[in-house]
């Protein structure tokens, strides 16, 4: 566009797909510019959303700004770009915003199936640490847009899902970490292939791109990736690399001489090989926009997890109760499970398409009892049973909701807990068949806990 793209909004009309946490933010900057804003969403009852669009709607309509979690397939989509209709994403049209309002901020990224908001704050201490005007955003705390509008900061770090990624086109990163890729969202993106083509999109929009070499998926597909590429891996790392030498993280990658010492495993916490594969994996990305390793290893000491990520929420009697309820598939449960040398394990909710052999398999020995909840329960008991035919496994009624479902849980550990037992919410599912979302989830097993087992 000859025209600046936010003069051009005055009096333009759009479409925004999307009311939610991505799309009220757009809403308030189009129509603040000028913009006459067809708002759509089928899941909200509002008042001027509407829940489709009629040939009238399509007229004159300049862009389409698409939310995450719009299917390309889907019909209203396929109803806007039969018409001719540019589609964009959120993270799109705050690129188009950055590149007028302040285009020497700089923009660094990072995604992957689990870890990716935990390893995003991290970074987003390391820069701070290190005296770089730097905010997180994305996925966690401002949208895109909203960071480009009110943060005033030199380096945008983005949070960006498989979602996201799918619409995105146009913005522009310095460097970006996939972080692992595992089983999620396969009813969304209909086949593991697309969920991984997804996630690797994220290489096209990067100069550097920053893998695990331990993944198996990332290990393979980094053959295909034409972008320089950084390895991070718990490994000792080759010339290039980042990993880990007995227990010193160390830097092969980003400096003049042979080796450098980033951190210690005891700066990391937990310590336990995801989360520093996580730590890792932000390391590169702050020392790729010139973080020194001092301010690196400052950054992670200060860094403290997020609710519902290996969260001990309680202990009495001896027991201790963990709320990793952020963990909505089989890859995150495992590194919950893998935490712990054995657990009591509270699973279920909606699997979304993913299997559970491999986490049934995988952490057998680490599974004192399990109970199950949610509508997919029976998957993963199937797959419990499979591997360990003498397993304890309980299951709550299916018709229970929010706290209710927690408390059922609560008296079953009440019956099965003893002193030295850890009681594990890493549910390998999404949570909305029973509660609002993660969080919600988390809370109630909480708030349980603490009521059923009062100090």
């Amino acid at each position: 566009m000859n025209q600046s793209f936010i003069d051009s909004l005055r009096g333009a009309k759009c479409i925004l797909f999307g009311a939610g946490v991505t799309g009220a933010p757009t809403l308030e900057f189009l129509k603040s510019n000028g913009a006459t804003v067809i708002s759509v969403d089928e899941k909200v009852q509002e008042n001027g959303i509407k829940r489709t669009l009629d040939n009238e709607d399509l007229v004159g309509v300049s862009f389409a700004v698409v939310s995450p979690g719009w299917r390309v397939d889907h019909p209203l989509i396929s109803l806007v770009r039969g018409a001719g209709i540019e589609l964009i994403s959120e993270i799109d049209l705050a690129w188009k915003v950055k590149e007028q309002i302040c285009p020497n901020q700089r923009w660094i990224a990072l995604t992957g199936t689990n870890g990716k908001t935990t390893t995003i704050q991290m970074l987003e201490s390391m820069l701070v640490e290190s005296g770089i005007n730097a905010k997180a955003c994305g996925n966690v705390g401002y949208t895109a847009i909203e960071a480009v509008v009110k943060s005033n900061a030199d380096i945008l770090a983005l949070e960006l899902s498989s979602f996201q990624l799918e619409w995105s086109n146009l913005a522009h990163f310095e460097s970006a970490a996939i972080l692992n890729i595992a089983e999620d969202h396969i009813d969304w993106h209909q086949s593991f292939e697309n969920y991984l083509s997804a996630k690797l999109k994220i290489a096209e929009l990067a100069d550097l791109v920053i893998l695990n070499k331990d993944d198996q998926h990332l290990a393979k597909s980094g053959k295909n990736i034409s972008k320089p590429i950084t390895w991070i891996s718990l490994q000792v790392p080759s010339k290039g690399e980042i990993g880990l030498v007995e227990n010193i993280i160390v830097d092969r990658a980003f400096i003049k001489g042979d080796a450098e010492a980033l951190f210690e495993l005891g700066d990391v916490t937990p310590s336990v090989g995801h989360n520093v594969s996580n730590a890792m994996a932000a390391a590169a990305l702050a020392r790729s926009v010139g973080a020194k390793p001092d301010a690196i290893a400052q950054g992670l000491r200060n860094f403290k997890l997020d609710h519902h990520r290996l969260e001990v929420v309680h202990k009495n009697s001896g027991i201790t109760f963990i709320n990793d309820s952020k963990a909505t598939n089989p890859h995150a449960a495992i590194a919950a499970l893998y935490s712990q040398m054995e657990s009591i394990w509270i699973a279920g909710g909606l699997a979304k398409g993913a299997a559970m052999d491999e986490l049934a398999q995988r952490c057998k020995s680490r599974i004192k009892a399990a109970i199950l909840i949610g509508s997919d329960a029976p998957i993963i008991k199937a797959a419990l049973l499979k591997q360990s035919p003498n397993l304890a496994i309980y299951t709550t009624d299916l018709s229970l909701k929010g706290i209710d479902v927690m408390h059922s849980v609560m008296s079953i550990v009440k019956e099965i807990a003893v002193s030295g037992d850890v009681v594990l919410l890493a549910p390998a599912c999404a949570s909305m068949d029973q509660f609002k979302n993660y969080a919600d989830r988390g809370e109630s097993f909480t708030l349980a806990a603490r009521q059923a087992f009062n100090e």
